[in-house]
């Protein structure tokens, strides 16, 4: 089923295929998103019309790369990561893209990086995709920052399927078991969690 959704999604553009096969030659590569969820990022920026997209968690600029060029003339989007290694990556794509400017990359703790933005900050669109023991805590700085219409978007979610084995009690599986949990009983939101790649989670304002 997999394989059939890939090949009915709209494929990769050849610049962001490069970029693909790239990070398929890396250490880390299961951690680039699949190319049906980079296209449903892609048509949601389009549709949401972000002024400010929030990235938490770069890797080597997939994601960043398909909201990057969905985004509309003067948005921005605030890419955090605490690798320069993996973001250099990154960083080459954007600019081939002409996207660069478009981007900006804070290298550190993405929970600091938040924290030093104004409280009349405005998210349109965010993406959380780092570690898992950090999500709550990324949802709940974004939560109060997120606009009216925004949408917080949540990667691995269903973490292979571990999520629902109650035997796994690694770190990664338990944290991302209380988010779920977290989410679906926090009356300030609504969560859909799609089938999408690992499991997306889409959290908007109640």
């Amino acid at each position: 089923m997999a394989g059939y959704l890939a090949a009915h999604t709209t494929p990769p553009s050849p610049l962001e295929q490069r970029l693909i096969d790239e990070t398929r030659q890396m250490t880390n590569a299961g951690m680039q998103i699949g190319h049906p969820q980079a296209r449903f990022m892609a048509q949601l920026t389009r549709l949401l019309r972000p002024r400010l997209a929030v990235e938490i968690g770069t890797f080597t600029g997939y994601s960043s790369l398909v909201v990057g060029q969905a985004l509309e003339p003067g948005a921005r989007l605030l890419a955090c990561d605490v690798s320069e290694e993996w973001t250099s990556v990154a960083r080459r794509y954007w600019a081939e893209a002409g996207i660069d400017d478009r981007i900006d990359l804070r290298i550190g703790p993405a929970a600091e990086t938040l924290a030093t933005l104004p409280a009349d900050t405005r998210v349109d669109l965010a993406f959380i995709d780092a570690d898992k023991t950090g999500y709550l805590a990324y949802f709940e700085a974004l939560l109060p920052l997120l606009s009216e219409r925004g949408v917080i978007l949540v990667d691995n979610v269903l973490w292979g399927g571990r999520i629902a084995d109650d035997e796994d009690q690694r770190a990664d599986t338990v944290a991302l078991r209380a988010f779920n949990d977290h989410v679906l009983g926090d009356p300030r939101v609504d969560v859909a969690l799609l089938p999408i790649g690992d499991g997306l989670s889409m959290i908007t304002h109640r």
